[in-house]
Formats: C-alpha cells, sequence, structure tokens
C-alpha cells in the first residue's frame, strides 16, 4: 500500500518548514505510524554521510532521526553545494553529478525529474506516511515550469499542501496572502490549511488574524506556533547560532566564520554543553582570547583562506597559535593549516595557495569525493590535548583532498580500517573527522583538558547526544502538537488532493 503524504511548504526561505516537517515526522511516528521525511531538492551545506557512504542534507537526516528511522539517501535525491555564487556541485543520489553554473542547472532540470519520482515512489512503498519538505517559496513565478520543488513536486506525489509564514520576520499576511493568490488555480486547491510560524507572546492576541487569514486566503488556518526553545540542528548558516553570543560560560570556544562554511552541525554537542559557550567569529576584532579556536569546514578552501587572509583574521589565527593556544581545524580548515593546498584538477577553483603553515602537510585536492563513515581511536596526542590519547570516535569524512603529513608530523587519529587521520603538533590539532565532538568520551577529554588549563570545573556529566536528541524532538513535538488543529492535519491527510 502506497503511503499517504502531506507537503511543507513556506512563503520564503527560513519561514521554518524543515522544522516543522521535522515535528510531523516525529508526531506520526508518536501516533503509531511507519513515518519517512523527503525534499527533493535540497541546497546546503551541511550535508551527512549515510551508512552506505552516500551524500544527503543535514535537515533530511534530522528529520529521519525525528522519525526514528535510518538517513536515507532517497529522502534527499538532489543536493546542491554552492562552490560560487553562481555555480554548485550537484549531488544525485547520494553521489556527485556536476559542478555547474545555476543556467546550465534549469537547462537539465527535466532529466532529473525521473529520478526524483523513482526515489519518492520507492519511498513510498516502503511507508505509511511520507512528509515532504519545499524549498524557498512556491510563488517563485520565473523559476516555476520545471519545478519540481515546490508545488511541482506536490503534483507528482499527489500531496496536500500546508503553507507555512513566518510572523516573527513581520508581514505575515502579505506572505501567506500574496503567495496563494500568486498560485494558479490548480495549485492554489491543493493549499489546503495555512500555519503562522515562530509568533512571540501572547496567542490569544493574534486571534482576529486567525479569522482575516482565512477569510482572505479562503483556507483555514491549521494553528499558530510560537517561537519554540528547543536545540535542533538548522539547516544552513542563516541560522540564529551563527550570531549568538554567550555570556557567563566558564570556556569559551571561538569559531571562525567562513563564507562557504559546511557542516556547522559538527559544534552542536559543544553548545549543548553546561558551562560551555560557543560563538562565531566573523572579523579580526571578534576573536578575543577563547580556550578553544576552531576552524570547520568549508565548500571552498582556497577562497576562503583568501577571505581569512584579506581580512586579517589569518594573522590573529597565526597570532594566537604563537601564544601556545589551542586550535583545532577540521575538513577544510585542517586543509588550511598546512604549508600548502594545490587544486591542479580544477575540483574548486584551479591553481595552488600558501597554507597558514602551523602544521606540516600539504593537500592536494582531487575530483573524485571520499565518503565514509568511520570510527577511529586518538593516538598518543601530547600537546594540550592530551587527554585525547586513546579516546574511541565515531564520525564521517567527506572532502576532495588528499593530505600528505610532513617531516616532524604525528597523526592524530587511527581508524578502524587501519588508515590515519589528522595530524598534530604541539597545540595544534586537524582532522577531516566530522561528528568529532558527538561522542561523550572526546568531549570529556577535550573540555576536561580545557577547563584544567583555565583553572575552572565543568558542572555535572558528559551527556548522551543521542538521548539529548530524543528530548528535543520529543519537546519539538510537543509544542507543535500543542499549537496545531492536529484533527484537521489528519483530515487533509487522509483526504489528499
Amino acid at each position: 500500500m502506497k503511503a499517504k503524504s502531506i507537503m511543507v511548504q513556506g512563503t520564503m526561505s527560513n519561514a521554518g518548514k524543515s522544522i516543522l516537517t521535522a515535528a510531523l515526522c516525529r508526531i506520526f511516528k508518536q501516533d503509531g505510524y511507519r513515518v519517512a521525511p523527503f525534499k527533493s531538492q535540497n541546497m546546503a551545506l551541511n550535508s551527512f554521510i549515510t551508512r552506505a557512504g552516500l551524500e544527503m542534507g543535514r535537515a533530511q537526516v534530522v528529520q529521519a532521526e525525528a522519525a526514528g528511522v535510518e538517513p536515507d539517501v532517497r529522502m534527499n535525491p538532489v543536493l546542491l553545494k554552492p562552490v560560487r555564487d553562481s555555480g554548485s556541485q550537484v549531488i544525485v543520489n547520494g553521489e556527485v553529478l556536476d559542478t555547474i553554473s545555476a543556467r546550465n542547472y534549469y537547462q537539465m532540470k527535466a532529466a532529473l525529474k525521473p529520478r526524483i519520482l523513482e526515489a519518492y515512489e520507492s519511498l513510498a512503498s516502503e511507508y505509511d506516511v511520507i512528509v515532504l519538505e519545499g524549498a524557498g517559496s512556491p510563488a517563485e513565478l520565473n523559476l516555476n515550469s520545471d519545478d519540481f520543488v515546490n508545488m511541482g513536486m506536490a503534483k507528482m506525489a499527489n500531496a496536500p499542501v500546508v503553507l507555512v509564514g513566518d510572523i516573527d520576520r513581520g508581514g505575515v499576511f502579505a506572505q501567506l496572502y500574496g503567495t496563494v493568490k500568486l498560485l494558479p488555480d490548480s495549485e492554489r486547491e491543493m493549499v489546503k490549511a495555512l500555519i503562522v510560524n515562530k509568533f512571540r507572546g501572547d496567542i490569544t492576541l493574534f486571534d482576529d488574524g486567525i479569522r482575516i487569514l482565512e477569510e482572505i486566503c479562503g483556507v483555514p488556518v491549521a494553528g499558530v506556533v510560537p517561537y519554540l526553545n528547543v536545540d535542533i540542528d538548522d539547516e544552513d548558516s542563516l541560522s540564529e547560532r551563527m550570531t549568538r553570543r554567550m555570556s557567563g560560560a566558564k570556556l569559551d570556544v571561538a569559531v571562525i566564520y567562513l563564507p562557504h562554511i559546511s557542516n556547522f552541525t559538527d559544534f552542536a554537542a559543544l553548545e549543548a554543553t553546561p558551562g560551555v559557550g560557543v560563538r562565531y567569529v566573523r572579523e579580526p576584532y571578534d576573536v578575543g582570547d577563547p580556550d578553544l579556536l576552531i576552524i570547520p569546514g568549508t565548500k571552498n578552501t582556497i577562497g576562503d583562506l583568501l577571505r581569512l587572509r584579506e581580512s586579517g583574521l589569518e594573522a590573529v589565527i597565526k597570532r594566537y597559535s604563537s601564544q601556545g593556544k589551542t586550535i583545532l581545524g577540521i575538513c577544510g580548515g585542517y586543509q588550511m593549516l598546512g604549508r600548502e593546498i594545490r587544486d591542479m584538477e580544477g575540483a574548486e577553483v584551479g591553481g595552488s595557495i600558501h597554507g597558514m603553515g602551523l602544521l606540516p602537510i600539504t593537500t592536494e585536492f582531487v575530483t573524485e569525493k571520499h565518503r565514509t563513515r568511520v570510527t577511529a581511536t586518538a593516538l598518543e596526542s601530547g600537546g594540550s590535548l592530551a587527554a585525547l590519547t586513546g579516546v574511541n570516535l565515531e564520525g564521517y569524512e567527506i572532502h576532495m583532498g588528499v593530505t600528505t603529513l610532513g617531516e616532524g608530523a604525528k597523526p592524530l587519529l587511527r581508524l578502524s580500517n587501519g588508515e590515519l587521520d589528522g595530524c598534530r603538533l604541539g597545540n595544534i590539532y586537524g582532522t577531516y573527522l566530522h561528528g568529532f565532538f558527538d561522542s561523550a568520551e572526546c568531549r570529556t577529554a577535550v573540555l576536561t583538558a580545557l577547563a584544567s588549563a583555565k583553572g575552572v570545573t565543568l558542572d555535572g556529566e558528559a551527556f548522551d547526544l543521542h538521548s539529548y536528541k530524543e528530548q528535543q524532538y520529543n519537546l519539538l513535538a510537543h509544542g507543535v502538537r500543542e499549537a496545531l488543529d492536529m484533527r484537521l492535519i489528519y483530515r487533509i491527510l487522509e483526504e489528499g488532493v
């Protein structure tokens, strides 16, 4: 029996589609259904490697976790990872197809539709409910002829649509009314309900707003969702965590914000740790004197290294290093810490560039992407993070560079397959392992060492990340269930289009 479906679309990017999709996945799971998320095309630099070694968008991983199922690349058959302002790496069914301009991508969209439909139909044959997520807005009139993300996907899946507006940004009446009225009649009829999202304050004050929306839009309002205080991984760098400022934390962790920052979910576990403040640094004067400085992953290592150099951040990082402070580079950040990065095959922008010279390594880019999930053990670490020695970790690697260790370099990790990963020299550490801090054992070792050096004590024991996530998904589901008319949602699900 084919799954029933419902689709969450938004009036704009960051209206809260991803989180509401996750909430519905958890609610349907709690109600006894086998449920899976689906987003035909995602554009994000936050990605994930499945157990099959395939790449998919992080948002659908979050939604799969909320649904209580293993992330599956069929849940996100097309992933676009921007590498420059007008071009993206195109990943189809978890594997790199090409890196092309936006114009050329639109010319190839028709050829992708059958692969998207195949992925959807395959999922729908295995689950009771599919919760689809749109992208951006369905009212992008210049893009709708070949659409397979919003109403085009709703038609392919025969899925009724709930439309989400963001009241926190203002203009929610214009958002919802304008979107509905710009749709052609056949698509307008697919919109079965509206959701007002991110409301702050007394929701009863919006009672008249609900009535007005229903009158002018001609569809019911399924609910007004409050601004929920839950810690759920965000989809991309629009995330509010990028501008968050922590006060009163015992440990200060500064993450260098890169223009093409990727996989910043690597730091979600640190952000959730009591007593640890994580902040993202964009300018040299913001660095200060953190206890740990992290250079994260990026989809454009050479371009972002040039940005650090031109902005003065590289000089600050080098000065911080000369003072014996602790630096960690992950993936692209690890590559930047080396002596040289060469891109002779044009995997990014071509050419070569000197690195920061803080680790005795050289990186050569290749066009074939390395994708794998791994378990690892930290080798004798030394330096400020000597407590890492012997610690077990689990995560994934996703990169297009091959890094060679030079004289004096010591590897950081031994992978379960016997291969070595990363490098350390003094208090400078680098690794390709995403999810480095997800292990409670690793977080305990790193944070305890930093706290000891600073003369402070962190309260409590390291938490289990899986249990913490489950708690947050349940809180999310409770808040959304309370806010929505779930009888209406189920009626929409049952009746379809």
